[in-house]
């Protein structure tokens, strides 16, 4: 260096604005997905998903059945519980969207848990969910990790178990994971639900798609 030089720092070119990075992320999100194949109520949904990932070509692979824009809109606005499989999925959710101050329940670190998993024979995430009978009737499930969590709650509400609102079913991984969101799409249990069918998942998604509904729930708006 030459003394008395001046040093400059080097400066990109990006987006610091955090509204404007916020509006023109969706901005790209809705050109990218042709959002006319969903339901309405759906779209903050499908959008927020996307948006999780920055994958487009998810949208055409979604799958739901009933209506889980309504059904999980009336749950929220009713103050119904989400029950999620993972920390992870529920620090995702931002509380602020919430209708009802609605409260976010993980119950895989539990003191029961690990005794459970060892008398059932199964995954922590699957004996958590033990844990939810008393809380699962009108609830909202956000499964975003565990197969095993899915697959324990689909026989949990073929045994007679209170039925949630809507499931939002977003297991990922090599093992089970698209095993069980098929098994949710034969289940036949009359619950709406919202998937992405494959191995692809993840608590990012399982969270967007609890926020996405939270938007939903505010005249069907957009994020």
């Amino acid at each position: 260096m030459v003394e008395g030089s001046v040093v400059t720092a080097k400066r990109y070119d990006y987006i610091r604005d955090p509204k404007a990075i916020y509006a023109e992320s969706f901005a790209q999100v809705r050109a990218a997905v042709d959002l006319a194949r969903f339901p309405a109520g759906l779209h903050p949904v499908i959008e927020r998903l996307v948006h999780s990932c920055a994958r487009p070509d998810i949208a055409g692979q979604l799958v739901w059945d009933g209506d889980v824009a309504d059904a999980g809109c009336a749950a929220l606005r009713g103050g119904a519980p989400i029950l999620t499989d993972a920390e992870m999925v529920a620090r995702g959710v931002t509380r602020t969207l919430l209708p009802a101050n609605n409260p976010v329940m993980c119950r895989l670190n539990d003191a029961p848990v690990p005794g459970l998993s060892e008398t059932l024979g199964t995954t922590r995430s699957a004996a958590a969910i033990e844990l939810w009978k008393d809380d699962l009737d009108g609830a909202v499930v956000a499964i975003g990790n565990a197969p095993t969590a899915l697959f324990h709650l689909l026989e949990r509400l073929h045994d007679g178990w209170p039925r949630p609102a809507a499931i939002l079913a977003f297991p990922v991984g090599f093992v089970g994971a698209a095993e069980s969101k098929d098994a949710l799409m034969r289940a036949d249990l009359g619950i709406p639900y919202i998937t992405l069918p494959g191995r692809d998942g993840g608590s990012a998604l399982a969270a967007a798609a609890v926020n996405g509904l939270s938007v939903a729930c505010v005249n069907g708006g957009r994020a």
